[in-house]
């Protein structure tokens, strides 16, 4: 065979694994290959988990590409590998886990980092009674949309999507044509997520069962929109799959190391396109007044930096759950270091006991954290924000461990 078709034969395998293990574990695959592929994979009879691991190995061993490439694609096989040989009931250390499947060394996160965000916490929030909780609680429903204003809900998306958008121009270049639609949705296990419908087209889905704090407009939707999920997701279509063909970019594994740059660049994207305070300047001007929420004093960038410094608790939590811990330590945790209320430490255990649940939340954390060191080096920002929306990236690289 000539080398075009076993890269295309090798693809297709990869692509047919990806589903056959996000079939056996309900998801956490984004796929925009052929459908044939994925309706013959729905067809089959599901493989044992020995097989996918096999299927795994002898990727790992063909791997028909040169570097960098063969070493992103190597490290994404490698995430499939490790969650189909969980498919026995064999789990590993949840840190183990995550150092197979997203690429991270999940140590827990010290007690005085954490410490750090809740006076961080403390000095950006109004003064008031209560504890820090109370306090974040009670500036949460401060900035919430009425009950009877929902149906606002898709206008302030348009509006918060618009602005974010037109930012994200400063960094690169975007389609002129590109549409983002807005969608309610109903009882879901998302508050917002954003999903690129091919072309130039997208959309972000809103969950209008949960309460929507204004004042995180910009923050969710710059995430889920742009620089975060769309924008990378359209971008890395184009610069990747359009203009040199890497068929491999119709497969985006969840559990896996480009998921942590994902979401680390999420929860970056308000910061880089709203530095300083023009977030809170932004929304002051352009949606507070409308439902009467007046000025308080609320350090905006600084509340959003240390809850996002707070997935370090989420993280913590989630080694803790692993390790077999009383359910009551790991609520006490949550509500003590994550600042989480009753219905909130009750839903957070819900979703640690989902299989996944707990390399997703240290995908976050660790997420957050090399994003964040990455952007905070010397030199030419604007490139480095260009690379994480255009380039396939491990942690490795941001870090400087893998020699990008």
């Amino acid at each position: 065979m000539d080398e075009r078709t076993v890269r295309d034969a090798w693809v297709r395998g990869y692509a047919r694994l990806a589903l056959r293990v996000a079939r056996r574990v309900g998801g956490m695959v984004i796929y925009r290959g052929p459908a044939a592929w994925e309706r013959e994979v729905a067809a089959e009879e599901e493989p044992p988990a020995g097989r996918l691991v096999e299927d795994a190995e002898r990727l790992l061993d063909g791997l028909p590409f040169g570097p960098p490439r063969a070493r992103y694609l190597a490290a994404q096989v490698r995430a499939l590998r490790a969650v189909a040989r969980t498919l026995d009931g064999t789990v590993p250390p949840l840190a183990e886990y995550a150092r197979e499947t997203l690429g991270v060394v999940a140590d827990p996160v010290d007690e005085p980092v954490l410490g750090a965000a809740h006076d961080a916490l403390d000095a950006a929030l109004p003064r008031g009674p209560g504890s820090l909780a109370d306090r974040l609680h009670a500036w949460e429903a401060a900035h919430a949309l009425p009950e009877a204003r929902r149906a606002d809900l898709p206008g302030l998306v348009r509006l918060a999507v618009a602005e974010t958008r037109a930012r994200t121009g400063a960094f690169v270049s975007l389609p002129a044509d590109e549409r983002v639609g807005v969608r309610l949705v109903d009882q879901a296990h998302f508050l917002a997520a954003g999903s690129y419908d091919g072309g130039s087209r997208s959309t972000i889905h809103i969950n209008r069962s949960l309460p929507f704090n204004l004042a995180d407009l910009l923050y969710v939707v710059a995430h889920e929109g742009h620089p975060g999920h769309i924008a990378e997701s359209l971008l890395k279509e184009i610069h990747l799959l359009e203009r040199r063909g890497w068929t491999d970019q119709w497969v985006r594994f969840m559990l896996s190391p480009s998921f942590v740059v994902s979401e680390g660049l999420g929860l970056h994207a308000q910061e880089l396109v709203f530095p300083g305070d023009e977030a809170r300047r932004w929304l002051a001007d352009r949606v507070f007044p409308t439902y009467g929420i007046a000025p308080d004093g609320t350090d905006l960038a600084a509340v959003h930096r240390a809850r996002n410094v707070l997935w370090g608790a989420w993280a913590n939590a989630a080694l803790l759950a692993a390790e077999g811990r009383p359910e009551a330590e790991v609520a006490g945790y949550l509500g003590r270091w994550a600042l989480l209320d009753e219905a909130g430490v009750a839903a957070a255990l819900t979703s640690l006991r989902a299989p996944g649940m707990g390399l997703y939340v240290l995908g976050y954390h660790h997420g957050h954290r090399v994003v964040g060191e990455y952007l905070g080096r010397g030199g030419d920002r604007a490139a480095r924000v260009r690379r994480l929306l255009t380039e396939q990236l491990l942690p490795a690289d941001l870090t400087g461990a893998g020699g990008a």
